[in-house]
């Protein structure tokens, strides 16, 4: 039944582990980038922050400064994300997950199959109570996935040290957040038909608040939905779908102007009659950087750039094809 079990988990998660353990989980961050936070005035022991967008295949690495607040320190080209926008619900379905996540030194694995990674957490809280399933949903190197996020093992190698000596600094978890797309105005009105588009106005409330305030947001739950920045009168915790009750602070006053100026600007662009195409996916996407790369020099040569274990890309032909015209 364990034997069982365990296969389960291999084929339907993006991780395993190997018995072998070099020292690649304690590389010291690369002297380049500690030379960057010095010069952003950073220092290895503050806290950090993670964004990641499907859409433009990115990953951010934000860490905070002197001044208190975060500021970015290094975006990652992501060479490989399964799915379609929106967020994972089943086991199997290929989705990478879309979200706010808390990650601690637990959930950092030195042993992954693809070079390190750390797991999101999925589902949350929310997630689970929604009745959503998976499990072992991770950012890692490589060039592969099934519901994950792929980074070349140089980038991922980068993020696990940085995260690694934030968490040793005294951080207990840092904050990932995993979006369809930057949410911008203009991103907004192309997905406005979308079935998600009430779950992604949500996350754009967290979205708002770190792009104003360049603070981590507070998230909490109620009504089936994210909450952010809100106090709730009364003890204890809140049942994830019970109704939302009142609440004791009011909504930052900048923050709210900016949501505000955003759905103007989306409902100016609708009403122009602005041509506006929403992306759709075969299966997932890979930054143009390395789309490139695959034109050029073939899947050998990418695969050796992108992983030391040379973990096949995965499905290649969808990788190119995406995104495309959802009328194709």
């Amino acid at each position: 039944m364990c034997g069982f079990v365990a296969l389960a988990l291999l084929l339907s998660a993006c991780v395993s582990t190997v018995l072998d353990v070099d020292g690649k989980a304690t590389q010291p961050i690369p002297a380049t980038l500690l030379g960057d936070m010095s010069r952003k005035s950073m220092t290895p022991s503050e806290p950090i922050l993670v964004r990641i967008f499907k859409q433009e295949s990115e990953l951010e690495i934000w860490k905070r400064d002197r001044s208190g607040k975060f500021a970015l320190l290094k975006t990652y080209p992501m060479c490989r994300w399964s799915g379609k926008l929106g967020p994972k619900k089943e086991n199997g379905d290929r989705q990478a997950p879309e979200g706010f996540y808390h990650v601690s030194a637990g959930m950092l694995n030195p042993n992954s199959q693809y070079y390190l990674s750390f797991n999101l957490g999925y589902p949350n809280k929310l997630e689970a109570a929604l009745g959503y399933t998976g499990e072992a949903l991770m950012v890692h190197g490589a060039c592969s996935s099934s519901g994950c996020y792929a980074l070349t093992d140089e980038g991922v190698g980068e993020i696990y040290a940085v995260a690694r000596e934030a968490l040793k600094g005294g951080q207990g978890s840092f904050q990932v957040q995993a979006f369809p797309f930057r949410m911008t105005p203009k991103n907004m009105a192309k997905n406005r038909n979308d079935p998600n588009f009430a779950f992604w106005s949500d996350l754009k409330q967290g979205y708002d608040i770190f792009e104003v305030t360049r603070r981590q947001p507070k998230v909490s739950y109620c009504e089936g939905r994210y909450v952010f920045d809100k106090e709730f009168e009364g003890a204890g915790p809140r049942d994830v779908l019970a109704a939302c009750p009142p609440v004791l602070n009011a909504a930052d006053p900048l923050v709210a102007a900016r949501t505000q100026s955003d759905r103007l600007v989306a409902e100016g662009l609708l009403s122009a009659g602005s041509t506006l195409s929403a992306h759709a996916y075969a299966d997932g996407g890979m930054h143009p950087s390395f789309r490139k790369l695959l034109e050029r020099s073939g899947r050998s040569a990418l695969a050796k750039r992108t992983s030391l274990t040379s973990v096949p890309i995965s499905r290649p032909d969808a990788a190119m094809a995406d995104p495309h015209s959802p009328n194709e």
